[in-house]
């Protein structure tokens, strides 16, 4: 290999280790698409994209949030967190956009959570809220954020955290989403909006415009737009219970996950939100021992990072 092909950029732009810890994702970030237009708009708009990134953090509130009525206490626990709203829109989470969102980590996902998760996330809107610290933080805003919001398994949470407060349903049935990193909040952006779209968002936070009405009145829309629904298990695998014993497919007294493959097996028209209600409870979602192409990092490891990063700049 010739010196000049060795000084050729390798497939994209440069992605800041102030953006991401890991190596991995800098590189498979400069190369993709979503990241790309991202950057290359908020560099328009300001040089400083990585300060911007550091200020800034995403909560996509899903349409489990929606029908379970959940946005404005969403919308309440940002601002006891001290986390100011200076960005709304609503999206839709269509099967493109999900595998978009989720690409580097679905890698994970059984097919029954893919199955799953068509039948929920495009059933309504979402909510983005872009989101910055009224208060220093020695971690990017992001990774607080993502801090706060609690895990992903329900039996991890921890009262005070996001998706404690909201509802501890199931693995799948999580209400919310936060990007974990400022490259993520960048990448997702652009997975969620246009270039007009993150144009007015990028612009409202340049502006620190407040805008928690804005906020509450999408969350009003939504609400107008679909139908409130319980997510608690037990109620759900009743009616399970009633739709199959009604087509003589099964013995009603046998377990849910039984009862629901059952159904899918004889081609019953369930309801969607009971087939995800129960079968996130009951179905593995998870494939075991696989690991994300991607994953994020936590305070203590991006605390870390950011001495070294600085340490070497120095």
């Amino acid at each position: 290999m010739t010196p000049t092909r060795l000084a050729r950029p390798a497939h994209g732009i440069p992605v800041s280790p102030l953006l991401t810890c890991h190596p991995d994702k800098q590189r498979l970030y400069g190369a993709d698409t979503y990241y790309q237009e991202s950057h290359e708009q908020l560099f328009a708009l300001t040089h400083d994209v990585t300060g911007f990134a550091h200020r800034h953090a995403a909560l996509l509130l899903k349409p489990d949030a929606v029908v379970a009525r959940r946005l404005d206490t969403a919308v309440e626990w940002l601002g006891e967190q001290g986390f100011r709203i200076v960005g709304a829109a609503v999206t839709r989470l269509t099967r493109t956009m999900i595998r978009s969102l989720w690409y580097f980590q679905w890698n994970l996902a059984t097919p029954y959570r893919r199955r799953l998760a068509a039948l929920f996330l495009e059933d309504a809107d979402a909510l983005v809220l872009l989101v910055r610290p009224d208060h220093d933080l020695d971690v990017p805003a992001s990774v607080e954020l993502t801090r706060l919001k609690g895990p992903t398994d329900p039996d991890a949470r921890q009262p005070g955290q996001l998706r404690h407060l909201l509802g501890r349903y199931s693995y799948l049935l999580n209400l919310v989403h936060t990007p974990d990193e400022p490259a993520d909040v960048l990448r997702e952006l652009a997975v969620h909006f246009d270039d007009a779209a993150r144009d007015r968002l990028f612009r409202s936070a340049l502006a620190d415009e407040d805008r928690t009405a804005c906020a509450l009145e999408l969350a009003d829309r939504l609400y107008a737009a679909t139908k409130p629904r319980e997510l608690d298990f037990d109620p759900a695998v009743g009616r399970l219970r009633d739709e199959v014993s009604r087509h003589s497919a099964a013995d009603p007294s046998a377990g849910p996950r039984f009862l629901l493959e059952t159904a899918w097996k004889h081609g019953i028209d369930l309801d969607p939100w009971d087939t995800v209600i129960v079968g996130s409870k009951v179905l593995p979602m998870r494939q075991p021992g696989r690991a994300p192409v991607l994953d994020g990092a936590g305070v203590e490891e991006w605390r870390r990072h950011l001495d070294a990063v600085r340490g070497a700049l120095t």
